[in-house]
């Protein structure tokens, strides 16, 4: 039984994979190659590259000229390591990107302003611990992918100050829902993404054109991570790729595997 489980796993691109044992199967790899965090996109407050945070209704947003709001009004705050209230993460979003930051950044479709992954408690420095009356400060991070580069806001929520910025290159935390969506529009619309539009209509009778016909999981992936890959992924890990988990919604999981979805050079490649 084992071994038709390993077989069935390792079907080639577009092999619907069904049966409930099968599917149990699926949600245990998921479990066993998804890095610490949430890498399928659900909100999570975990910080820094270890978490990530889906953040919902940027799409609309995103169509929509870039605009710096003035900081919102001091609303209800948390006390001492509370967990950040939903005014303070709101104040802290919107006070960490400047005008500049919007100006010079791009999300992953390409509009102007970062990728907005996660936004947390701030840690308190050594000499910060114990002492009462320890600032609240927020850690807002994103992805920007004009500049390939993880961009952490630290955020001072009583002055209303960003007290620090602190940029790095080939770190890749967990994408977010948004990315691992934007993820599958980039392959449902790509010629390798054929054989996931025939086992979808295999298993559905429909055509596949939009990505929330689908229930997409989402992993960063690392050029030589098991398998050195095409030439074509070897940018990947200083670029932003994913692999996805791909289901029919409230259907069969559909195995993709196998592709690779470069998001900040918007190309598609095959893992041999």
């Amino acid at each position: 039984m084992g071994e038709d489980v390993r077989e069935l796993m390792h079907r080639h691109l577009g092999k619907v994979v069904a049966g409930a044992a099968v599917a149990v199967t699926a949600t245990a790899v998921m479990i066993g190659v998804t890095l610490p965090g949430s890498a399928s996109g659900e909100e999570s407050h975990g910080g820094g590259p270890q978490g990530s945070a889906a953040e919902q209704g940027q799409a609309a947003a995103r169509q929509l000229p870039g605009v710096v709001e003035s900081a919102p009004e001091q609303g209800r705050t948390g006390t001492g390591r509370d967990p950040l209230t939903d005014d303070e993460i709101k104040r802290a979003q919107t006070l960490a990107v400047s005008r500049d930051f919007r100006a010079s950044s791009e999300d992953v479709k390409g509009a102007k302003g970062p990728q907005r992954l996660s936004t947390d408690l701030a840690e308190l420095s050594p000499d910060e611990v114990g002492t009462s009356g320890a600032p609240r400060r927020a850690e807002v991070t994103y992805y920007d992918y004009r500049d390939d580069a993880y961009v952490i806001k630290t955020v001072d929520l009583a002055s209303g100050k960003v007290t620090g910025t602190e940029t790095q290159h080939g770190v890749q935390p967990p994408p977010t829902r948004d990315e691992a969506k934007e993820a599958a529009r980039l392959l449902i619309a790509d010629k390798l993404g054929k054989g996931l539009k025939e086992d979808f209509k295999d298993a559905t009778g429909k055509e596949l054109t939009r990505p929330d016909q689908l229930t997409v999981n989402g992993f960063v992936y690392r050029a030589g991570e098991g398998n050195p890959g095409p030439a074509s992924v070897a940018d990947c890990g200083e670029h932003r790729c994913v692999r996805l988990f791909t289901r029919v919604v409230n259907g069969p999981w559909i195995d993709t595997r196998k592709l690779v979805i470069d998001l900040s050079a918007h190309k598609i490649a095959r893992l041999s």
